[in-house]
């Protein structure tokens, strides 16, 4: 039996049925807080209950946004002019778990459309030299019939490690960045590259789900915070070409985006201090000013989430740094003509909005007036919530049962409180402290493992086909699907 890797899809009529709850609870939250705005006395009443309008309104509008997205479709002749591309793969590596990078790049032979090359640069890892992955996907690539390099270097950081991986690769028309943990849906690739068939595409983001998403607690909610994220807010700007971030699991770029900006991209500084992180939204950056920037729905990558409370704290406040600093960068370089630099501009409207918001409730009404605001004002922001993670519940997973991803969605009132507080909280700590400019993780070596069991190496039968030993994909396979992998490898 022919399987497939791991595989997930965007739902439309889970989109529809999302739209119409969300908008349908946005309206019931707009009544009820300027219902309750009238308890607070003429003056406050009438600041709450504007605050409420204008939440309400940029809630509709975003809602609207992000129904509109559309995956790209091009003609017969666009798809063969994508075809005769050259696209090469950059894959750093630093500290990296075998089990995660063997399972990456197991996917890219797995590809319908297999990149024409791939680059594998090793930044310095200090927990081992993977000489076992590297000779198996030696052979392998040979095999499949696509060229690669390894490297490996001094530490110098990712993007360093990024544009070793360019500069051996001069004749790229387009670069796909992935994360050393990144796994690839089957048609990943092939969908990404899609939007390129408008000239004015410069840069697309892939949608980002977990691989490790039912280990725990954590890795649960932050996998419903983050996918749900992705297709409301990123979802939105993408309807506007204007898509502020791709996510470093899966992006491509046209290659004059990163080869004419490599210079300033190893060189950012921030307050004196070379910049680690937030390359995913420097090189975002730099493809919005030379054009559109979407997201393709039905380009689908599986990566490793934190499972540790430390881990993830670390990430997130490296997130927060990095979204600060380039905040900046995007109200000095983005034209104030562009729906990007509103967009932006409106972001950081509602967080500071929010923030003061929910200070002046909690804090200043009860210590200066007595008063304080009803259970409904929690109950209905999660009424909200679970209606935008319907968005959540519209991905079918080919390793995960509807009850399953029901019972996640479930979780959305602590996903909710979580982000009002903890995360609220870690924000604006990033932000105060933003010249912290390291990367900060997998420095002792890699967070999260893949169990893997001994495997002999690939090949390649007469039937054209690669069949994939159980580990390390044995262990994300739901328990009912089929035992045995074997993946159609078409020679080029």
């Amino acid at each position: 039996m022919t399987s497939p890797l791991l595989t997930a899809r965007v739902h439309r009529s889970g989109m529809v049925l999302s739209a119409a709850v969300t908008l349908l609870a946005a309206a019931v939250w707009a009544a009820h807080h300027g219902v309750q705005a009238a308890h607070y006395g003429q003056q406050t009443g009438s600041r709450l209950a504007a605050v409420w309008g204008i939440t309400f309104l940029l809630l509709l509008v975003q809602t609207l946004m992000y129904h509109c997205e559309r995956t790209r479709r091009p003609s017969a002749r666009a798809r063969r002019q994508l075809d005769a591309l050259h696209v090469a793969v950059l894959m750093p590596v630093y500290n990296e778990d075998d089990g995660y990078l063997r399972l990456g790049l197991e996917s890219m032979l797995a590809q319908t459309r297999r990149p024409d090359s791939v680059h594998v640069v090793d930044d310095g890892s200090t927990s081992g030299d993977y000489a076992q992955v590297h000779a198996w996907w030696t052979r392998a690539a040979a095999v499949a019939g696509i060229a690669t390099t390894w490297q490996r270097t001094l530490n110098s950081g990712k993007r360093h490690a990024q544009a070793a991986a360019v500069r051996v690769s001069p004749d790229a028309d387009v670069y796909i960045t992935v994360d050393s943990d990144s796994c690839l849906a089957p048609n990943a690739i092939e969908e990404v590259l899609l939007p390129f068939s408008r000239p004015r595409v410069q840069s697309v983001a892939g949608v980002v789900l977990a691989t490790n998403h039912r280990t725990n607690l954590l890795t649960r909610i932050t996998d419903l915070w983050f996918v749900t994220g992705q297709l409301t807010d990123r979802s939105a700007l993408s309807a506007m070409g204007s898509v502020l971030v791709n996510s470093g699991p899966l992006a491509a770029y046209r290659a004059d985006v990163i080869r004419d900006n490599l210079d300033s991209y190893l060189n950012e500084t921030f307050m004196g201090r070379p910049v680690m992180f937030s390359d995913d939204s420097l090189l975002t950056l730099y493809a919005l000013l030379r054009g559109r920037t979407v997201q393709q729905p039905s380009a689908v990558v599986f990566t490793a989430l934190p499972e540790r409370a430390k881990h993830f704290r670390k990430m997130y406040l490296r997130w927060m740094r990095g979204s600060t600093i380039r905040s900046l960068w995007r109200m000095r370089y983005l034209p104030v003509t562009g729906w990007a630099y509103w967009a932006q501009l409106i972001r950081w409207f509602q967080v500071a909005l929010s923030t003061a918001v929910l200070g002046w409730l909690l804090i200043f009404e009860p210590v200066r007036y007595g008063t304080t605001p009803p259970a409904s004002f929690l109950i209905v922001p999660i009424l909200i919530g679970w209606a935008q993670a319907l968005r959540y519940l519209g991905v079918i997973r080919s390793d995960e049962r509807i009850r399953a991803r029901a019972a996640t969605w479930l979780l959305m009132p602590i996903a909710v409180i979580g982000s009002w507080t903890i995360l609220r909280a870690m924000r604006w700590y990033g932000m105060a402290t933003c010249a912290r400019t390291e990367w900060g993780t997998r420095q002792n070596g890699a967070e999260v493992a893949l169990d893997t069991e001994p495997a002999p190496a690939v090949v390649l039968p007469d039937d054209d086909t690669v069949r994939i030993p159980r580990a390390p994909l044995a262990k994300l396979l739901d328990p009912d699907t089929e035992k045995t992998l074997t993946i159609a490898l078409p020679i080029r």
